[in-house]
């Protein structure tokens, strides 16, 4: 089975803060591709032309790629710390943009790090954190005396009713975690004398919002 991820649960996200007169903002998209998160490097360079550094970092969860730059401060003080941040959450199809416009004040090494660190992690609690998890799409018909009883069951395997069509029968469609699908119609046989059965449809990943 493949593996829970965490992308950004906003497109976007933004958050600013200052550091001895130096104005650092912090972006973060969710993006796809690398074509699409170097669009957004560009795009903060263009519209942020006269800013000192607008350092960024960006990992995605096809061929696992992860790409930063310092844009000009000094080695390893700022792209690699902003990675840094988006790895310890875990976070893959992401871009961050840290902008700085220096304030006259030299930050240090250390002060540095701390900053673009801290540009990183307020833009990430801006745009928030989904974790993507696989889900089976099930189809559930049922006779109309049955409904009530299918509808209350399905809380307890953590399977919602996305979509309801009543027809001849009840049909619902339904997400439950991948795998839980022989769980839940091992009780549905129980609970209706083995007359309605849940049958997987497809599988795809569903987010939901962690922070």
């Amino acid at each position: 089975m493949e593996k829970d991820y965490f992308i950004p649960a906003e497109p976007y996200g933004e958050d600013r803060f200052e550091e001895k007169r130096s104005k650092f903002t912090g972006r973060l998209w969710h993006v796809e591709t690398p074509e699409e998160a170097t669009a957004k490097i560009r795009e903060m360079r263009e519209t942020y032309w006269d800013a000192a550094h607008n350092c960024w970092a960006y990992i995605l969860r096809e061929g696992n790629m992860m790409r930063y730059s310092d844009d000009g401060e000094p080695q390893g003080t700022a792209g690699l710390p902003i990675l840094e941040v988006l790895r310890h959450e875990g976070l893959v199809d992401v871009c961050c943009v840290v902008t700085r416009y220096f304030g006259g004040i030299l930050l240090g090494t250390g002060g540095l790090v701390r900053a673009y660190t801290e540009g990183a992690k307020i833009a990430v609690a801006a745009a928030g954190v989904q974790r993507m998890s696989l889900y089976d799409v099930l189809l559930v018909a049922c006779p109309y005396h049955l409904y009530e009883t299918v509808l209350h069951m399905l809380p307890g395997f953590d399977c919602a009713a996305e979509d309801t069509d009543f027809g001849a029968d009840v049909t619902l469609t339904c997400t439950i975690p991948a795998g839980g699908a022989a769980a839940l119609n091992r009780a549905l046989a129980d609970a209706t004398a083995g007359t309605v059965y849940a049958e997987v449809m497809e599988s795809k990943f569903m987010g939901r919002r962690v922070k």
